[in-house]
């Protein structure tokens, strides 16, 4: 097996494949929705120990997981 191949030897490249980003940015906003949920169901322990951050965390994980649906749906339709 040679590394190099002349370029008559060479096959075309193949298409690249399309993939479908919009299921791996639900599924990683849907995970933020679930987070937010969590800390409302414990925001006193949560905001007594020092963890009223994650509100914020969570708030900006949802927005940006918008942010990346839209960018995906625009590049899909190309």
């Amino acid at each position: 097996m040679r590394i190099w191949l002349k370029d008559s030897e060479r096959r075309p490249d193949p298409e690249p494949a399309r993939a479908d980003g919009r299921k791996a940015v639900v599924a990683g906003t849907a995970a933020w929705v679930i987070a937010l949920v969590v800390w409302f169901i414990w925001d006193g322990a949560l905001t007594d120990a020092g963890y009223g951050w994650w509100l914020w965390m969570c708030i900006t994980g949802i927005a940006l997981g918008v942010i990346g649906l839209v960018v995906v749906q625009v590049m899909r339709r190309g």
